[in-house]
């Protein structure tokens, strides 16, 4: 039998965080959940695509995060794009609210995952990508993709 703490379970990923942000920094936070979001967290039913995160009086907060009503949770399910309240340690907070506010990044939400039994967010420190920065990175990724598939041409026979 796995141990239960050891194991991390993907149940979102943020890909459009890579399309249009350069990722400087990733950080873990736990999240605050009700039990009727958790279950629709169990079935997948989240998305991540335009959400950021906002620091408010010394708490985090992730806005924009999208999880579906769980089905049979009738008048417990909550708002799906309510606020929802990020857990850090105090110390990393204000690190990161330091970093924000003079290099100009921002926090978004890359991933969501559960470590355990608990729901844990990947946080990245993220600088905007121009459109030619954009346009670059999809250049190397179809170079890429056509060495990948002279070589498994030229390896098939």
């Amino acid at each position: 039998m796995a141990d239960k703490t050891s194991g991390k379970k993907i149940i979102a990923q943020n890909k459009k965080a890579y399309h249009d942000y350069f990722v400087e920094d990733k950080y873990e936070a736990g999240i605050a959940l009700y039990g009727t979001e958790v279950k629709s967290l169990r079935a997948g039913a989240v998305n991540l695509k335009d959400c950021y995160c906002k620091i408010d009086k010394g708490e985090l907060f992730v806005l924009g995060m999208h999880i579906s009503p769980y089905e049979k949770g009738n008048v417990f399910n909550r708002d799906p794009l309510r606020v929802r309240k990020l857990l850090m340690h105090k110390k990393e907070i204000i690190r990161l609210m330091s970093k924000i506010g003079q290099q100009g990044l921002t926090l978004i939400p890359l991933s969501l995952y559960f470590s355990g039994s608990r729901v844990k967010v990947e946080l990245g420190l993220c600088r905007g990508k121009k459109l030619y920065d954009k346009r670059e990175t999809a250049a190397k990724k179809d170079a890429a993709r056509e060495i990948e598939r002279a070589s498994h041409e030229r390896n098939k026979y």
